[in-house]
This record gives structure tokens, sequence and C-alpha cells, in this order.
């Protein structure tokens, strides 16, 4: 699930910036509106379950954060779940199979959420049968909500509001313990879950990732994808809050002056896209561990078991004072980036047959704010 919300952080240097300027910025241009629905989920006042479960499940990680969810509120009690087709990545996830991930996390969220008010979450998957190649119109999920008091609440669900996928450089002292990555990998409930920490193998993967990443960068169709998502300053980002959303001090006093150009980073020559790719590697650098996440085919129901157990895994993560932060590249299907997975199921052992979903860094990173997010109700298409 790509991201470059770090991506020219720091281009151009400091020096661009008055002393006091980054408090000025975090005063009056820090996009806060469109982070509202992290600190508004469950809290708007509504008693419907539904809408409820709704305003925690939009809080989902999700690929290039483009929250492709829509819900039909239209049959009592029930929640139709669909996929927005504006919002598919048609370069780099051509199958739609990160989207349909993307769609797991958010109904892992919306069961968590609703058996906190004592719901129980009836979850049918592709009623109207799995689309083949690409999704298409028919439902993701039918979720019907069923009161029932003794529902098991889900311990995770205590963690979603400071859950986070944190790209940011990771604390390269501190090692993460077998343990924690054990215990990380047994929350998932489908998938099939390995790690490591030994740093050769660390340092290897390291590599692996980051040339799969610079392959996504270099070729135009993907590197375009990304960059027609960019949300650079506050205005952009509050207006569009999906996408990869640059905010910043540095950022803004580069968009100010014109300096920030979306030509320039698809240029491969030009200082703008060097500089972008040292700050997008230098996280990679240091990832502590890794995790990845298998399962035995690629049917929709199985990305969608994919996406619940990664949510859930990051979930566990964050209880521990643990970031992750996923490194999708190398799992992508544009023929570019052929070679690259061929590397990457070789370096995991992934069998023959079994399809590799989820590949992850984690480590002790930096706090960071949450993703801006679309409010729960512009997503429902039919109430």
């Amino acid at each position: 699930m790509t991201s470059r919300r770090t991506v020219l952080r720091i281009l151009g240097g400091g020096a661009i910036l008055a002393a006091g300027g980054a408090g000025l910025w975090a005063a009056t241009r820090d996009p806060v509106a469109a982070r509202a629905p992290w600190a508004q989920a469950g809290r708007d006042g509504t008693t419907d379950p539904r809408r409820r479960a709704l305003s925690f499940a939009v809080l989902a990680p999700n690929p290039h954060n483009r929250q492709p969810w829509l819900a039909d509120l239209s049959v009592p009690g029930e929640i139709g779940l669909f996929c927005d087709p504006e919002r598919r990545l048609p370069h780099t996830d051509p199958f739609d199979r990160q989207v349909t991930i993307g769609l797991g996390c958010f109904l892992e969220l919306l069961a968590q959420a609703a058996a906190e008010d004592g719901h129980r979450a009836d979850i049918a998957l592709f009623p109207d049968g799995e689309p083949d190649a690409r999704l298409d119109d028919r439902p993701v999920a039918r979720v019907r909500l069923v009161p029932d008091p003794g529902v098991t609440r889900d311990p995770l669900f205590a963690w979603v509001l400071e859950r986070r996928s944190n790209k940011e450089p990771y604390d390269t002292a501190r090692p993460v313990a077998a343990a924690d990555l054990a215990a990380i990998a047994a929350v998932a409930r489908q998938g099939t879950v390995a790690f490591t920490a030994d740093s050769a193998r660390v340092a290897e993967l390291r590599a692996a990732a980051w040339a799969a990443s610079l392959t996504e960068m270099t070729t135009r169709e993907t590197a375009r994808e990304s960059i027609d998502l960019l949300r650079i300053g506050r205005a952009e980002i509050e207006a569009n809050p999906d996408g990869i959303a640059l905010a910043g001090p540095g950022i803004e006093a580069l968009d100010a002056a014109g300096l920030l150009s979306r030509t320039a980073l698809l240029d491969p020559a030009s200082s703008a896209f060097a500089q972008q790719a040292a700050i997008l590697k230098a996280p990679i650098d240091t990832a502590m561990a890794f995790l990845w996440l298998a399962t035995p085919g690629n049917s929709r129901s199985q990305q969608i078991g994919a996406g619940r157990d990664h949510v859930r895994m990051n979930l566990a993560a964050t209880a521990r004072g643990l970031a992750m932060h996923p490194l999708s590249q190398a799992l992508q299907e544009f023929p570019a980036m052929r070679p690259h997975a061929v590397r990457m199921r070789a370096d995991l052992a992934i069998a023959p047959g079994d399809t590799l979903h989820m590949f992850v860094r984690l480590g002790y990173g930096p706090p960071v704010r949450p993703s801006p997010r679309w409010p729960y109700g512009t997503r429902i298409r039919t109430a």
C-alpha cells in the first residue's frame, strides 16, 4: 500500500523557513479538518449502530489512501459494502487485489466497532458472486448487525484511534524482539504469517524492497498514478482528504514559491526526483524487521481475509509500541514489477500456488499524525 506522505518533506532545506515558522505552520496551516474523522469516530451522536460502526471503519488502512468504500444503508439493520470504481488504481493495482485488501481492513474495523456496541456483524462476502479480473458493481459484502449481548469484544479495538501506517525512518538502535513479532503474527486468523529480525536477512530484504520501489517510481504509468494523487498543502488536502498528502512548513513554502513541480517529480533526471528518491529510501533502510502474509490461493475472499489480518496485526503492533509500514511495491502485478515479484517470492520462500499479499517493515518510529479521511457520511451512497 504505497504512500508518499514524506516525499519532499525536506526538499529545498529548512533554510526556507524563518525562525518560528514551523510553529506558525502548526497553528495555522496544519490540515486539521482532514483528520477530523479520527476525533469524531463514535462521537457524532448517532444512535444508528451502522453509522457508528462506519465512523470507525473509514479509518482503515488502504492503498494510496483512496478510501474505496461505499456503503448502502437502504435495508434496515444492514450495510451493503461496494467498491467505488473511481477509486481504484488501474496501473499499480491492475487486478484490484490491493483495493480488495483495503476493503478487508474496512470490514475488520466495522466488525470490531459493531461488537463494541453490542452487535454481531454477520458478514456475507460477495453475495452476488466473486468478480474475476476486476471488481465490478456487485456488492463486496452484505453485513447484518445483530444485537447480541454475548458478543465478544476484541481487545485490539482499544488501539484503533492510535493505529498508523508509520512511513517515517525507524530507530536503528532499537531491535525488534522475536517475541513481539510472534505475538503480532498470532492475531492473524486466516493467512499464513512469517517474519524475521535477523540483521543479515533484513539487509537483503531492504535492498529488494528498495529495488521494487525504484521500479514503481521509474515506470511512467505507475509513477503518474501516484503523482496525480498528490494533495499538496492544507487547501488541497482539506478539499480532497484522500490520496497522498504532503503537508509541512517546507512543503507550504515550496508550493507558494512555485518550486514543487509534479512534472519534475516524474523526471528521473531531475534533482527533484533524486531528492524524492533519497527521502523514500531512508525509511526502507531503517527497517528493523519484516513480516509477511500469504494465502493458499488468490480468491477475492482470501484477499478480504488478508486485509482483515493486516489491520489486526497493525493494531497488535501499535499495542506493543511498534510502528508498521506496508511495502507493497514488489507485490504489485504490473509487467515491469514481475522480476521483483519473482525475487521476493524466492526470498520469502513463498510456496507455489500461494499468494503473497502483505509485506511490511517494523521498528520503533516517531509519533505521526493520522492520515486524512473523508467523513463517513460522504461514503454512504444510499441512506
